[in-house]
């Protein structure tokens, strides 16, 4: 999960990415890069950290240009603790070109293997978006060679891209000297959308809120396999450079990842996720009698519209009981399991009012190891409540996702091999409520008529791009295994503990 914009103005654009970053700060927080063109001469800063600790005033002021590009990292590939490894990516041939991506690419390997072997092109960092751009690179050299560079031809080079290809990417690249691209890949399955303000500056983000956030008006997401390019002229014209495709959204940025505010492929994210409050509600009704329950609380921040949604359902109360030091230093930096627990108690901290002698569900968006739930829920017990019930927004996370989405080895998700009953155990509460699958997508996907499906491998094992095997899977986990402490921090528990702390 990464945050990328791109900007095409007949105005400096440097504060206005630095803006819309700042709005996609949730979707990465562990480095952060911009990339300016003026003329046909690129001015790039990047390093790792959060938006306004990487860029000072005289960073801004070495960013000029109309035209340029901006990313907040989230790593779920390559190496976290790389600068180099950070986004934008530039190649100097063809053209000059400038790439940043959000997403995972399946085949990133072998690719890079055929990239030094059959195109000529190294690979210097572990990264798989700069695999991306050189193969970008190349395909835009093969049809460009000898012609002038039209919309035409980048079309034909995303065409080819797609071909080769594999997993989830919303990429927007600047070729020097010509404009901007963007597309999406043939699945959907990573977001982007477009916009544009009443002076015609055009604007490119992985969600709507950094589009509305910056005075320009949503006109639509780029559809699954479509390439759009505005040339330094502002004019835009699109295509759909894939064979078949067919939308299928990543259903995590709905539980998840997205904003509230934000609208994804014709989708409210936070009618979503009272729409998944509502289905819970009924799964909880089915399950326990809503009397014994007293009041309904929140984990912080994603679970509050789901958790609303389910009080209101069951006719109980609903409180915040956790309150968020913001101020605290980011725990999935620290290693080791112990370290991690006692930043949960510093982040959060209960109001023992809404605890005491009551018999209390927590909702939370979703579980993923189960131990900062396990943390929470004994808080909630030494905070005075009599019972301490869990509901978790989203359905058992029993698989792992490649296709952006940082999760840990399979055998370190709390629902991987175990029952509903055996993860209530582990996580020390009375009662654990699980949302349904096929719930969670039918209310989701009745937001929207025209969608068919979504990307939802970590609740079904379903990998829609259908190139992930077994083998791929046991690479992936002695690669993530080998990494150590170091890596362990950002890599494994991010999803566990970000959406309450950051």
């Amino acid at each position: 999960m990464c945050g990328i914009v791109g900007v095409i103005s007949p105005n400096p654009v440097n504060q206005l990415i630095y803006d819309a970053l700042l709005l996609l700060q949730h979707r990465g927080q562990d480095a952060a890069g911009i990339v300016t063109m003026q003329g046909n001469k690129c001015f790039m800063h990047k390093a790792r950290g959060m938006v306004r600790d990487v860029f000072r005033t005289r960073n801004m002021r070495a960013l000029p240009g109309s035209i340029g590009l901006g990313q907040v990292r989230y790593p779920t590939a390559g190496n976290a603790y790389n600068e180099e490894e950070a986004q934008p990516f530039y190649v100097n041939a063809p053209f000059g070109l400038v790439l940043v991506h959000n997403g995972n690419l399946t085949n990133a390997q072998s690719l890079k293997t055929e990239l030094f072997d059959v195109d000529r092109r190294h690979i210097n960092t572990e990264s798989d978006s700069e695999v991306l751009l050189n193969v970008l690179a190349h395909e835009l050299e093969m049809v460009a060679r000898d012609l002038p560079l039209t919309p035409a031809e980048v079309f034909k080079a995303v065409a080819a891209v797609h071909k080769r290809i594999k997993g989830s990417y919303a990429v927007i690249a600047l070729i020097a000297g010509h404009g901007l691209l963007a597309f999406r890949d043939p699945y959907g399955i990573r977001p982007l959308c477009f916009g544009q303000a009443a002076d015609g500056e055009f604007m490119v983000a992985s969600e709507s809120v950094a589009l509305e956030g910056t005075g320009h008006q949503l006109v639509r997401d780029v559809a699954p396999g479509e390439a759009l390019f505005i040339d330094m002229k502002g004019q835009m014209t699109s295509q759909q450079c894939a064979e078949n495709p067919t939308l299928n959204p990543c259903m995590f940025e709905f539980v998840y990842l997205a904003r509230p505010d934000s609208v994804m492929d014709g989708i409210s994210v936070y009618q979503a996720r009272l729409n998944m409050g509502e289905t819970l509600a009924q799964r909880l009704i089915s399950t326990m009698p809503p009397s014994d329950i007293d009041v309904v609380i929140p984990i912080p921040e994603s679970s509050r519209p789901s958790a609303m949604q389910l009080a209101h359902r069951i006719g109980k109360p609903y409180r915040e009981g956790f309150v968020k030091n913001r101020y605290v230093g980011r725990t999935f930096i620290m290693p080791g399991q112990g370290a991690r627990k006692k930043s949960v108690r510093q982040k959060l901290n209960a109001i023992g009012l809404e605890f005491k002698n009551r018999n209390v569900l927590l909702v939370d968006d979703s579980i993923v190891r189960g131990t900062t739930s396990k943390e929470i829920v004994q808080m909630a017990r030494e905070a005075g409540a009599r019972k301490v019930y869990l509901a978790s927004a989203a359905p058992p996370v029993r698989y792992r996702n490649v296709y952006g989405i940082d999760m840990p080895t399979s055998s370190e998700l709390v629902a991987h091999n175990r029952s509903i009953e055996e993860i209530r155990q582990f996580i020390g509460a009375d009662a654990l409520i699980y949302q349904d699958v096929d719930a969670m997508k039918r209310v989701v996907a009745a937001l929207q008529p025209a969608l068919k499906g979504f990307e939802a491998s970590c609740f079904d094992g379903n990998y829609i791009t259908g190139d992930v095997t077994a083998e791929d899977f046991a690479k992936m986990e002695a690669q993530r295994l080998s990494q150590g402490d170091e890596e362990d921090g950002p890599a494994r528990s991010r999803l566990a503990l970000q959406s309450r702390q950051e």
